[in-house]
């Protein structure tokens, strides 16, 4: 097992050594993406685990502290776009809380610093995620604003942050020296109507606000800035040529009288009990603020103590931020849409008071099916607990039952479509075993518009025709307008372009122009011949995937021997189904869906009108004496040597079963760093791991 895979406390020093130069690396790279290109890599709670771990090792082995360490920096060097500007005062960051016991803990350092029999007065206000700044007054007058950059120089943005309405370039009653520092955000409502706005000009959209407040006060050209609708939240200060106040609590009250915004949900606590009260009223309260706020940051309020207390490492020992659970957020259901997917299958979904969990706006969420809408018993107006782990869709796991509205109905699930044409929506019934499928489908099939225009963008996507040019948004214009409404039409585009019968012409449009339609045309002509299984694929067939298309596709070899399989399993023929179903990986469910598909006379003219445009190949058939025939073989990490679907193909060429999962049956796992549970999982069943080099040399490849 690789040093990045063991607990920290079954490290050997050498090993923590190498794992220490392995973090600085990586954290140093995510502070790059975050902090000076506004585009990170991964979600904050990953980032949290790799500065945790790093502390966690210099904790153990403290003579192995890197002079490089991630725990002596604060975010990133100054950009040299613009002038670097060095703080006056260093603005360094803030130690992090991941639980009770991690507030309890600090508040019993801060007692035992100072000798303190009860626990010290508190403020708690929410932390903003958005980007810190400086700005700088003298005699009243705004001289210089600058980003934090790395917490000993920043840069200077003092144009870009007079922009900003909420930053007085004037102040009256003000010491003579006065450093403001508070952080520069973006409103829910705004950055939406931001990422519209530029997704119209067809320009990049922004991740969350954090990363839209961060872009827009980073440009070069003010006048963009004053375009943005950024704001600015005041709380700390730097160089004082005198106090403001003797407590933060008064301190920051000083800041509002000033004129500058200051958030009303900062509050004094006493002790334990009360600081985390405020917490979770935050927690909770959170959708309802219009902003991001990632945690609540508590610090000592008496200013005479914080000074006693001082610094370490980069961080005040008068101050934690206690971050929220970085996956979960609490906001209101709206309404409760049903959308209508490839296979007629009628989804519920969540429109959501957009929130931000693990880094990205959320603004749905998936409600599953109407057994679990009725399980929960989730209603519109609801107060909700959503999950967000990884690349999941986001979920509801939570209805706060005593935040509901009066009046609230329980949520009627439709019996029939929502297309124009209201087709009856039904719960398929396993005729071999009577049980009643979770899932409503309308029963409209090809008729039903949604579906129609959804197997249209599966016939085009990645792993199908992958046209290139030709995705979602084009098929969903080309289909609104009725000049794509089945796959032979994409072949015939250029031609009835040509005659004149789009109207205008395609390089006429909005978007287009005469290189990029001659690109589209020239992207589907060469996607005129197709392999089988990919053609297989892109049919759409309910429970026919990629993997089983690849199947049928090395079993029958040709497109009129499947074709000829198909039929005769859409008459139910007892032979063709029995065959069909000897095929390893294939069942009932598939070939029932197989035998549907083909006996719908629609589909049938479909095809026919299909293969009058394309030529499908016959399958390559895959090794039978290679080293890898007939073995199970899964991939896991980030491969280095070759992609995803490179690896899988070629495995597939030489025989090989490729899963996506380890099990028993697994043969070989082929790591590549970063391996997680898969690698785990497959030391704990004995299956061989192997490297990448280990992987080419048994196969054969260089």
């Amino acid at each position: 097992m690789s040093a990045a895979h063991k607990d920290v406390e079954a490290l050997s020093e050498a090993e923590a050594a190498a794992e220490l130069e392995r973090l600085a690396k990586e954290i140093a790279k995510h502070d790059k993406a975050y902090y000076e290109k506004d585009a990170p890599k991964i979600s904050d709670a990953a980032y949290d685990q790799l500065r945790q771990r790093n502390a966690a090792i210099e904790e153990r082995f403290p003579q192995l502290k890197r002079n490089d360490s991630p725990s002596e920096r604060v975010g990133a060097k100054p950009s040299e776009q613009f002038a670097e500007v060095r703080h006056a005062v260093p603005m360094l960051s803030l130690g992090n809380a991941f639980s009770d016991e991690d507030v309890e803990d600090f508040i019993a350092r801060i007692r035992r610093f100072l000798n303190l029999e009860e626990s010290p007065v508190l403020t708690a206000e929410p932390k903003i995620d958005g980007l810190s700044a400086n700005l700088r007054y003298e005699d009243g007058e705004l001289v210089l604003g600058a980003t934090r950059g790395d917490g000993r120089s920043g840069e200077n943005v003092t144009a870009n942050l007079k922009t900003i309405p909420g930053i007085p370039h004037r102040i009256e009653g003000a010491p003579d020296v006065l450093e403001v520092r508070g952080e520069v955000y973006m409103s829910h409502a705004d950055f939406a109507t931001l990422n519209q706005r530029q997704e119209a000009a067809g320009k990049k959209t922004y991740m969350n606000p954090r990363n839209a407040a961060a872009g827009s006060l980073r440009q070069i050209d003010p006048k963009i800035t004053a375009q943005r609708p950024l704001r600015f939240f005041a709380y700390a200060w730097g160089e004082l040529s005198e106090p403001l106040a003797a407590t933060q609590y008064e301190a920051v009250q000083r800041l509002g009288e000033l004129g500058f915004e200051i958030n009303a949900d900062m509050a004094r606590c006493e002790g334990l009990e009360d600081v985390l009260k405020h917490y979770r009223a935050l927690e909770e309260k959170r959708a309802q603020l219009g902003y991001d706020i990632d945690g609540v940051v508590y610090k000592v309020d008496r200013l005479d103590w914080q000074e006693r207390l001082g610094f370490v490492s980069r961080a005040p020992r008068w101050a934690i931020a206690h971050k929220f659970p970085a996956e979960k957020a609490t906001t209101v259901l709206n309404d409760i849409e049903i959308q209508v997917g490839r296979t007629g299958a009628l989804t519920p979904v969540a429109k959501l008071k957009p929130v931000t969990v693990g880094g990205v706006v959320v603004s749905n969420a998936t409600l599953h099916n109407e057994d679990e809408i009725a399980r929960k018993d989730v209603r519109i107006g609801d107060t909700v607990v959503i999950q967000r782990a990884g690349d999941v869709i986001p979920q509801i796991v939570e209805v706060l039952t005593d935040k509901r509205p009066k009046g609230a109905e329980p949520f009627e699930f439709p019996k029939t479509c929502p297309c124009k044409l209201a087709t009856p929506a039904e719960r398929e019934v396993n005729p071999r075993t009577g049980e009643v499928s979770v899932v409503r489908r309308c029963t409209g099939e090809f008729a039903c518009p949604y579906q129609r225009k959804e197997h249209l963008k599966h016939f085009v996507s990645r792993k199908a025709f992958d046209i290139e040019g030709l995705g979602e948004k084009q098929i969903e214009a080309f289909y609104e307008e009725g000049a794509v409404t089945e796959p032979a039409h994409i072949f015939t585009l250029k031609a009835r372009n040509e005659a004149g019968e789009l109207d205008p012409p395609l390089s006429k449009r909005e978007g287009w122009g005469e290189k990029s339609a001659a690109n589209l045309f020239e992207a589907i002509e060469a996607r005129r011949t197709i392999a089988l299984s990919r053609f297989i694929n892109a049919l759409g067939i309910r429970h026919v995937g990629e993997e089983t298309a690849r199947l049928l596709a090395t079993t029958y070899g040709s497109w009129t021997s499947f074709r000829e399989a198909a039929d005769a399993a859409s008459d139910d023929e007892a032979e063709a189904r029995e065959t069909m179903l000897s095929i390893d990986g294939m069942g009932d469910t598939a070939v029932d869906a197989i035998g549907r598909f083909f006996a719908e006379d629609h589909n049938a003219a479909a095809l026919d009108r299909l293969l009058d445009q394309v030529t499908v190949e016959d399958a390559e058939q895959a090794a039978s004496d290679s080293p890898v025939a007939g073995k199970t073989v899964v991939f896991t990490g980030s491969l280095e040597r070759f992609t995803r679907d490179e690896a899988k193909a070629r495995a597939q060429s030489l025989g090989a079963k490729v899963a996506g999962s380890v099990s028993g049956k697994t043969d070989y796992l082929v790591a590549g760093p970063g391996a997680g549970s898969k690698l785990k999982k497959a030391e704990e069943l004995g299956v061989q791991v192997l490297s990448e080099d280990d992987w080419l040399t048994l196969i054969g490849g260089e």
